[in-house]
């Protein structure tokens, strides 16, 4: 079966069918990959779903659907023949587990990023020691089907930023995803859009299901996300996204993610 066509609500480019694990008679298949700075993948697919996590480094997931931004140690689900694109950022570690779709009953029927609990990283980092032929009703298999389990579980967190169809809209959000700090209002952006800001407001909330600052609020968290993973400091990436002084912009950090941008990336 092949992904829905639907190339003509955006830009995104034709994609290709990567079938790794396919031959390979198990529910669950584990691949280990290592990706050097600037990587980024083909447009593609897959007839089994995945679970990319994120081992080391910081990668982000593009699909006609919108972006999400997947942090060390946090995971992105990507549902069977959904095409997408992986890009990372500084050098990368991950572990892909593909689920045979009769085994993903249950599983998300969206793309997301999830946080992965201590058990649940353990447990992935086993998996991907297991042979590729592993014995389903042994130890190995147990370990795929506690893996499973755990994933029907998880709390998405709020990093996606939603793409989009409409041309007037894109032509901000394109904009935007390049300077987040623009600071223009609908109604200014409207003489670029052709339309008025009410209609903009209307369109951004149909499509996105975001007002127009929700959206502007998400593409700068996702591009701080992104930057804090680089190495750059709160207060460079604060000004850098379009805030005014630092505590701002982590004020904005807790309130949608719970916490501040140190405990945020730290490992325990």
């Amino acid at each position: 079966m092949t992904p829905e066509n639907t190339s003509n609500k955006t830009d995104f480019p034709a994609a290709h069918h990567d079938s790794y694990g396919e031959e390979i008679d198990r529910p669950v298949v584990v691949r280990a990959s290592e990706y050097p700075f600037g990587f980024r993948s083909d447009n593609h697919w897959h007839d089994r779903a995945q679970l990319v996590y994120a081992c080391a480094g910081v990668v982000k997931v593009t699909a006609k659907q919108g972006a999400w931004v997947v942090p060390q140690l946090r995971g992105v689900w990507i549902p069977a023949r959904t095409e997408h694109q992986i890009e990372s950022v500084g050098a990368f570690s991950m572990r892909s587990l593909y689920v045979r779709e009769n085994s993903a009953v249950g599983l998300p029927a969206e793309c997301g990023v999830v946080s992965v609990s201590p058990l649940l990283r353990e447990l992935i980092l086993s998996a991907a020691e297991a042979p590729q032929l592993y014995e389903v009703s042994g130890r190995d298999g147990r370990i795929m089907d506690l893996i499973l389990n755990e994933v029907r579980s998880l709390p998405v967190e709020p990093l996606h930023l939603p793409e989009p169809t409409d041309p007037r809209l894109r032509k901000i959000t394109t904009t935007l995803r390049e300077n987040p700090a623009d600071t223009r209002t609908l109604g200014a952006w409207g003489d670029l859009a052709g339309a008025s800001a009410r209609t903009l407001a209307r369109l951004f909330l149909a499509e996105t299901g975001m007002t127009f600052r929700h959206w502007q609020q998400q593409a700068r968290l996702l591009d701080g996300l992104v930057r804090l993973a680089e190495g750059e400091s709160v207060t460079s990436v604060a000004l850098d996204v379009g805030y005014e002084n630092p505590s701002a912009f982590i004020a904005m950090f807790r309130r949608t993610l719970g916490v501040t941008p140190g405990r945020y990336f730290s490992s325990e």
